[in-house]
Parts: C-alpha cells; sequence; structure tokens
C-alpha cells in the first residue's frame, strides 16, 4: 500500500501540472478528469468489491454524469450519478431541468453518499439485476446493459462510457491490484523522456483532426476542457468558445431551445447554411467562434479532403475570418497536403 500510495502522490502531482497548464484561469478552480479519477477511484473498487459493479463502469458514469464533478447537481447536491427522485426515494430533493422542466433529482450530505446510493440504486433495482451476470471486468457489456435498462436516454450512452473508460484505461481499475495498476499508468503516462522529441516549427505542425471526426466525431476529451454539463450534455470549451457534441436526432431548433437561443443565432454561431444538417458526433457551438485561433499551432494541414467550414470547426475559428486570411472562399474543399493559416 505504501508503494502504490507513493507512485500516487507523485503521478497525481505531475498529472494535475501537466493539465492545469493546458487550462483557462478561470477553470482551474474546477476538477479536471484526473484529478476527479484519482479522488474516487478507491471508492469505485471499494463498491466493485462489496456489489460487483465494474470500478470502471462506476468512474465512467461519475465523470460522465457529473462532469467530473463540476456540473451543477454535483456542486450543490452532491448528486454525482444524475439519479432522479423516484417514487421510493424519501431524502433531500433538488428541482433541476433535464429531460423536462424542473425534475426532482436526489440530494446528498455528501458525495460518498452518492456513491453508495448509485450502488444500492443498481444493486437493488429489478430491471438492473441481469447485469450481475455479467463478470466485474466485462465493462463493455455493463455499458450496453445500462442504456438497455433505461439509466440514460441519450441514444450513444453506453459509447459514451466506453469512450471514457478505453480512453483513460479505467478498465485497469477492474483487475487485481486494480488501483497499483493504474498508478503504474499514470506515472508511465507523465514520466519525463529520455530522449525528448524534436520540435517541429509551428508552421509545420499536423493536427489530423479530422480522421477523428470521420470516425465517430471529435472526441473532445482529446483535447478539450470540459466545462459543465446541461440538459444531458457535456458543455466542452475550445479556443476560449463554448461547444458540444451532437446526439442523434438533433437539429438546430432542438439544441437552440435547449440553450434558449434562437435557430438562426445558433447556425451563425456554426456558419451553417440552410442545406446543412446536424449528425450524431458534430461540434455545435453554443457562442460565437473566435475570429483566430490562439492556440499554438501557426497551421493545419490537410492530410484527407476536408471543407474549410469543418477546419473552423475543430478549431474554433469564424468561417468568414479563416477564409479571408487564406484568401478562399469559404465553400472551399481542401485536398492533402494543403496547408492552412490559422491566424
Amino acid at each position: 500500500m505504501a508503494y502504490t500510495n507513493t507512485i500516487f502522490r507523485k503521478t497525481l502531482a505531475t498529472a494535475v501540472a501537466v493539465v492545469a497548464l493546458c487550462l483557462p484561469a478561470s477553470a482551474q478552480t474546477k476538477y479536471t478528469r484526473l484529478e476527479y479519477i484519482a479522488k474516487w477511484a478507491d471508492v469505485a473498487i471499494e463498491h466493485m468489491e462489496v456489489y460487483g459493479i465494474p470500478a470502471s463502469i462506476t468512474m465512467a458514469q461519475a465523470v460522465l454524469e457529473s462532469g467530473n464533478g463540476n456540473s451543477t447537481l454535483a456542486r450543490t447536491a452532491n448528486n454525482h450519478f444524475g439519479i432522479k427522485c423516484g417514487s421510493q426515494w424519501t431524502g433531500a430533493k433538488v428541482y433541476h431541468d433535464d429531460d423536462a422542466k424542473g425534475e426532482c433529482f436526489r440530494a446528498y450530505a455528501s458525495a460518498e453518499e452518492s456513491f453508495k446510493d448509485h450502488a444500492e440504486f443498481l444493486h437493488t433495482r429489478s430491471r438492473y439485476q441481469f447485469l450481475f451476470d455479467y463478470d466485474s471486468d466485462d465493462y463493455t457489456n455493463w455499458a450496453k446493459g445500462l442504456k438497455q435498462a433505461g439509466y440514460a436516454t441519450a441514444p450513444t450512452y453506453a459509447e459514451s462510457l466506453i469512450r471514457i473508460i478505453e480512453s483513460e484505461k479505467l478498465y485497469l481499475l477492474d483487475k487485481k491490484n486494480g488501483r497499483k495498476l493504474y498508478d503504474e499508468y499514470l506515472a508511465e503516462r507523465f514520466a519525463p523522456k529520455d530522449e525528448p522529441k524534436k520540435e517541429q516549427p509551428k508552421q509545420e505542425a499536423v493536427i489530423d483532426a479530422t480522421q477523428a471526426y470521420a470516425e465517430h466525431g471529435i472526441d473532445p476529451n482529446n483535447f478539450r476542457v470540459t466545462i459543465n454539463s446541461h440538459m444531458g450534455y457535456n458543455v466542452y470549451r475550445t479556443n476560449g468558445s463554448f461547444y458540444i457534441i451532437a446526439h442523434e436526432g438533433d437539429t438546430y431548433t432542438s439544441i437552440a431551445k435547449l440553450f434558449e437561443l434562437s435557430p438562426r443565432t445558433l447556425s451563425k454561431f456554426n456558419d451553417a447554411t440552410k442545406e446543412d444538417k446536424i449528425e450524431a458526433g458534430d461540434i455545435v457551438y453554443i457562442g460565437r467562434k473566435e475570429a483566430r485561433w490562439y492556440g499554438n499551432n501557426l497551421n493545419h494541414r490537410s492530410t484527407r479532403t476536408e471543407s474549410l467550414r469543418l477546419i473552423s470547426q475543430v478549431y474554433g475559428i469564424r468561417l468568414k475570418n479563416l477564409a479571408k486570411m487564406n484568401n478562399l472562399e469559404p465553400t472551399a474543399v481542401l485536398k492533402a497536403g494543403d496547408s492552412i493559416r490559422l491566424r
């Protein structure tokens, strides 16, 4: 245990320092994903041992439902799993807009109570009993089963849980000595490299963002900051602008209503024409994009066919400005090897 704690303290200190460099000053008082996982991983493992729920599932649900502990429900009601009151709940309550306006959610005296209630909620409800036929390290079937049993209404709920588990390697927590394995993974992830990579000139930097976009939509957890959650959507920020990832069936009208915007305004934020439709996994900005890129990269080099509008969405730059600084039409389509100025 002493070995694990030593690695954990060193790892967390390094990880927090690295992540903090990427955060705007206004966001540094919030939990980062690594901080949040580090804080509650032991509780998730304990509940796996007692109830049989994979620790990876507990952590992934907590991360997703609470926005890494930063959501309104988590901060004001210690509700980290989005559990609603239900007819059997006799404890404290808060009211919050979710699938409908002013829904009743459980409130807890502490976050620990929320984690415990989550475990007992799954363990005692008949609709979740089939999940316990799966092994405690079978996170894939657990994720799909939670969606099947109706834990959440989002059509991509299972995929979101699996993506979090695999991107953060939370499946290590499900193994014997899981916390030790996870801490060792973090130590390796953030360890100084003996031979640092030679820094490339900024103008030659290549970000193959469209590959991720084409495969399953931009994964904001790779290089974006989670700010909060609202009405079943995580709200992210890149280049100073806020956005969400679209769900199946979303339209500019439906998203605009949730975020109290007009469909016309939302379309303008996203440089969308009347012909542009939203697909699941698309980036949808709920605030105005910036006039230029404020990151380190001076250029984006295309590795495949992609539209200028796609680049403007990936980097959070207004399409008109991006087109003007590159002497291109907003409808321009790029080919592999084309270089686009970002600022």
